[in-house]
């Protein structure tokens, strides 16, 4: 009998998932004669059972189309927001995977989708991931599809602002996404030559960004590229978040440490609101110079994917096709080199793959001459 899988995206849009549901779709179909469910709006739409149809009309003419058909969200199968509370709804989205007559489900999504995968694996379903993320942070794979395409969003938009920076003979700090992985600021700050690079892995002084600064401005280049990751963070602002947390255990009463967590997450929402703007009016302070903000912000997520993006979610989506047809489950179909490779859920969920300080984009941009703040 011929297999059906289902399909949904969760978590936030990148160019890429179209691409990727395409090469799941089309490659079960037509190679292995399978049958697609599609599940609207992530998780929710699973437990909801609001089912799309994927078939080669469906599936026909997406390639290049950015966001993703299906429609995503961000809930989580055991936190689900219904009538105003989070309600554990992992035994309704088991039943609708059931009534669906699953043999598999394909979840597409970056880390947290491969932590609620996870969870579904571990009460009896089939489940499969595929990596996707603008931010390239999940573990166990060479790279993420939607990467590549925010990449050269982020470098163009570094690009345009080399010339208003040289002509205004300013400072600008462009604000580029990755919370808790400088993959991206990264990579478009060696594209684009910025002259400093700020990201989570490499806390920061901003005394030493200032006089990166100036030392341009002395060598008679009177402007600079700042691109900073928005989960960058100078070694002040890492300072007050540890004496938040030392503060919340001295004065905890719960042993376990749930009142100290609170203090330290307040700490650090106050330190992520409009850091960049701050930032940008310090260096105004250090330097004499004026500064100016661009945040990106969810422009890098939208458009078509890069002849590269939808390579790779081809590649992982036919991938994803085959371990079906060989009933290999429980994995995330990881990038490597040229090829895929199945990683098993357990050695991805709640991890990060963030920068190496030894990497060699960093060792790159350095002997360039970038600045990193430290």
């Amino acid at each position: 009998m011929s297999k059906t899988i289902g399909i949904l995206t969760a978590g936030g849009d990148s160019p890429g998932l179209n691409a990727a549901i395409r090469g799941v779709g089309k490659a079960a179909l037509g190679h292995y004669g399978m049958h697609i469910v599609g599940f609207r709006d992530g998780f929710r739409g699973l437990m909801e059972n609001r089912t799309a149809p994927l078939d080669g009309g469906q599936l026909s003419g997406i390639l290049t189309v950015g966001g993703t058909i299906l429609g995503t969200s961000r809930d989580k199968p055991h936190k689900m927001p219904v009538g105003g509370k989070l309600v554990n709804m992992l035994d309704s989205i088991a039943g609708n995977y059931h009534v669906n007559h699953l043999d598999c489900l394909v979840c597409l999504g970056g880390g947290g989708t491969v932590k609620n995968a996870l969870r579904l694996k571990q009460m009896g379903l089939n489940v499969i991931t595929l990596p996707k993320t603008i931010d390239n942070d999940v573990a166990g794979t060479d790279t993420t599809f939607g990467f590549d395409t925010a990449l050269g969003i982020a470098t163009e938009a570094i690009d345009r602002l080399h010339s208003t920076a040289h002509s205004h003979h300013r400072i600008i700090v462009v604000e580029i996404m990755g919370h808790r992985a400088g993959w991206l600021a990264l990579g478009a700050g060696i594209a684009g030559g910025a002259d400093v690079i700020l990201t989570p892995e490499i806390p920061y002084e901003v005394d030493s960004v200032a006089e990166a600064i100036r030392a341009r401005v002395r060598g008679g280049k009177p402007f600079s590229i700042v691109a900073v990751a928005e989960g960058a963070m100078s070694k002040q602002d890492l300072a007050t978040i540890a004496a938040a947390r030392s503060a919340g255990r001295k004065s905890s009463k719960l042993r376990d440490g749930r009142k100290a967590d609170d203090q330290e997450a307040d700490a650090a929402e106050l330190l992520y609101a409009d850091r960049t703007l701050r930032l940008a009016k310090h260096l105004e302070a250090l330097t004499g110079l004026e500064a100016r903000v661009t945040i990106l912000g969810h422009v890098q997520r939208g458009g078509a994917p890069s002849a590269a993006d939808r390579i790779l979610a081809t590649r992982l989506g036919t991938a994803c096709a085959d371990l079906i047809a060989n009933g290999r489950y429980g994995v995330m179909v990881a990038a490597k080199g040229d090829g895929t490779r199945p990683v098993r859920l357990e050695e991805v969920a709640g991890k990060v793959k963030t920068v190496p300080i030894n990497h060699s984009w960093i060792g790159s941009a350095r002997r360039v001459g970038t600045n990193f703040g430290d």
